[in-house]
């Protein structure tokens, strides 16, 4: 089953739900301020998305600037930070199987539904 891992507030994640319901498959929404995804599930999706965890960071949020701008960190690191402020996730993430994408821009995630 499709998943996407969605915040409502986002125009970006709002568009991506709109294209998986166009898309008339079988979806679940994980809205991912509430269900932060755990340590494993996030390196999980940082693997199956072929990224570096830094790459997956909202670096324009305050929360990044305040606390991590500028320091070195790890990439467990990195992942601890996401799931202590789950706002510096970017989305919406789109899982699909064994693919998945970042939905920026959310027509993205047409090319693995």
């Amino acid at each position: 089953m499709i998943k996407i891992y969605h915040n409502n507030r986002c125009s970006k994640s709002r568009t991506g739900l709109e294209i998986l319901e166009n898309a008339g498959k079988p979806y679940e929404v994980v809205k991912y301020l509430e269900n932060v995804p755990t340590f494993k599930e996030l390196k999980n999706i940082i693997a199956l998305l072929n990224i570096d965890p830094i790459a997956l960071v909202r670096k324009n949020e305050a929360i990044w600037k305040s606390n991590y701008k500028g320091k070195t960190l790890s990439d467990d690191e990195i992942i601890s930070a996401m799931i202590a402020h789950p706002k510096l996730i970017e989305r919406p993430i789109v899982i699909n199987g064994k693919k998945a994408v970042i939905g920026r821009p959310p027509e993205a995630i047409l090319d693995i539904i």
